[in-house]
């Protein structure tokens, strides 16, 4: 992020020229309409805001492309207002997604919080760009992936859904070389060719996706009742148990982030605090 002397603007409007930012650097494509939508600006006020940070806070940042009808980053784009890390962009999505979900007023009266972000993971504006260009128009992609067994491996795949485990970011798509549904560490991509076609392949054939599980979680039963009551309350349990519902897809990655271990039991049972309940259900979507 360039240096930027914030207290030059006022809260909203450097919330807009954040906006104005993300949305630009990974997707490529702006126009007035993002920020009509999340601002609730008219659209020559969100056209004006456009022109102001372009023309007088950061210049020439943007170039209008006719045929995108919309903004896209400049060759020298610089960040003023962000960092340029995908995690902002796609807790932007999040975020925007919560809010339509469960708006609820939001009032900020201090700052004295500290929140422990998961590591930075170096991916690139240009790669993400045609990864979600894939998903919205169900286009195959051609990448070069780097995995643990293979330092480059090229694949076709059909990508959906860019997917937070808690710890990193993955897409999910289809892989015509496995012949199924499966994650990819958005970090290992390393680079993508061109787009090979439209897939047949799109979200509504993902069965494990699709699919609905609910995970129940109580106490370690081997903990004394004053214990049990601490962890029910810690989790919000309602009678000792709470039902979390996931994807099959993302049953293994909610398991790694509540650190539940489905294959060892914790000698102590202050250490395991938490079990599952329906142990057996919850085996099948495991891999």
């Amino acid at each position: 992020m360039e240096n930027t002397n914030l207290h030059n603007y006022n809260w909203d409007t450097i919330l807009r020229f954040r906006l104005i930012e993300i949305i630009t650097l990974w997707e490529g494509r702006l126009t007035s309409k993002h920020l009509t939508s999340v601002f609730g600006l008219s659209r020559s006020v969100a056209s004006k805001v456009i022109n102001q940070y372009n023309k007088e806070v950061v210049k020439d940042n943007l170039v209008y492309d006719k045929k995108l009808k919309g903004y896209k980053p400049a060759t020298k784009f610089s960040p003023h207002f962000s960092t340029g890390n995908i995690s902002e962009y796609l807790n932007l999505v999040n975020l925007y997604n919560d809010l339509e979900n469960n708006l609820a007023p939001l009032t900020l009266e201090q700052s004295n919080i500290e929140i422990v972000n998961p590591l930075a993971r170096a991916i690139q504006p240009s790669l993400i760009r045609p990864i979600l260009s894939a998903c919205r128009d169900h286009q195959r992609i051609e990448i070069e992936y780097s995995s643990l067994t293979s330092e480059k491996d090229y694949r076709n795949i059909a990508p959906h859904t860019i997917v937070f485990s808690g710890y990193r970011w993955h897409v999910r798509a289809y892989c015509e070389k496995s012949g199924q549904f499966r994650d990819f560490v958005l970090s290992r991509i390393t680079d993508i060719y061109d787009t090979v076609g439209i897939s047949k392949n799109t979200i509504a054939y993902d069965k494990n996706w699709n699919k609905l599980i609910h995970i129940i979680i109580k106490p370690d039963s081997r903990l004394n009742p004053l214990q049990q009551k601490v962890i029910s309350t810690d989790y919000g349990m309602q009678d000792n148990q709470l039902i979390i519902p996931v994807r099959g897809a993302m049953v293994n990655y909610l398991l790694q982030f509540l650190r539940i271990n489905t294959e060892v039991i914790q000698a102590d049972p202050k250490a395991q605090q938490v079990v599952i309940e329906n142990l057996d259900e919850v085996k099948k979507w495991l891999f």
